[in-house]
């Protein structure tokens, strides 16, 4: 695959040691946050993987707030705030960009979409401009299942040339939309687009070349078929009834 490395708007991101009071405070207590250096991108796409509560998603808020968009979620233009629970990890990171400005960025985070969603409603009733609905497809995003609603954003909202962070894309996806979702990012990666997802899809994460982190104890790159994610679901879908029998404990 043809590298973007010109249009790489995200080199690295670097921990300032020395901006964190404590690292026996979360998030900083967390084993992977708390040993972090520093962490380089992909110049096409970066995967972020591990277990719930390891830090992932925490790393990708500071990321995205670090680089100007909104924690809950959307593009740099929204600035609106449901509950502020966002972590002070974004304020320790100093970003590494690349020589070119992305054209377009997004940050999609799955468990503040909707809020997402009401807010564009709320500012095209006050009006003042273009419907914002018309840039994610002309169609309300409260007016559609929860998997057309993030995929349409995809679809519809990314325009190419951009950075994408994304947090747990797949949440709303099956696992056909996931498949699609592999050509889209695909598309927007031949048109000049870097992305930085963490996901628990063994399918997102077959995109191929990219590079995967996963966290344990520690951040690591790991080879695709090397993740906990591909082995647990491959030794599933090969020996399921084996499998059913230890989970069930239908052995005895």
């Amino acid at each position: 695959m043809r590298l973007q490395k010109n249009t790489q708007y995200l080199r690295s991101i670097q921990m300032q040691r020395e901006q964190v009071n404590s690292f026996r405070k979360y998030p900083f207590c967390l084993p992977a946050i708390r040993d972090l250096s520093s962490l380089s991108f992909h110049p096409n796409v970066t995967f972020v993987i591990g277990e719930n509560g390891t830090g992932k998603s925490t790393i990708l808020e500071a990321i995205a707030t670090s680089y100007g968009f909104n924690p809950e979620g959307g593009t740099k233009n929204f600035n609106f705030s449901s509950r502020a629970s966002h972590s002070e990890l974004y304020q320790a990171l100093k970003l590494v960009k690349g020589f070119k400005k992305p054209k377009d960025g997004f940050f999609l985070r799955a468990e503040s979409f909707y809020n997402l969603a009401t807010t564009i409603e709320e500012l095209d009733k006050e009006g003042g401009g273009p419907p914002i609905i018309d840039s994610y497809g002309g169609v309300s995003l409260h007016e559609q299942s929860h998997g057309e609603s993030f995929f349409n954003v995809f679809i519809n909202r990314f325009g190419g040339q951009g950075l994408y962070i994304l947090d747990e894309p797949e949440a709303a996806l099956s696992p056909s939309r996931q498949m699609a979702m592999i050509s889209r990012v695909h598309e927007l990666v031949e048109n000049g687009s870097q992305f930085i997802i963490a996901t628990h899809s063994p399918i997102l994460m077959a995109y191929p070349d990219a590079l995967i982190y996963e966290i344990k104890e520690s951040i690591q790159p790991v080879k695709y078929e090397d993740t906990e994610h591909y082995m647990v679901t491959k030794s599933f879908l090969d020996c399921r009834e084996k499998m059913l029998d230890i989970l069930m404990d239908r052995e005895n």
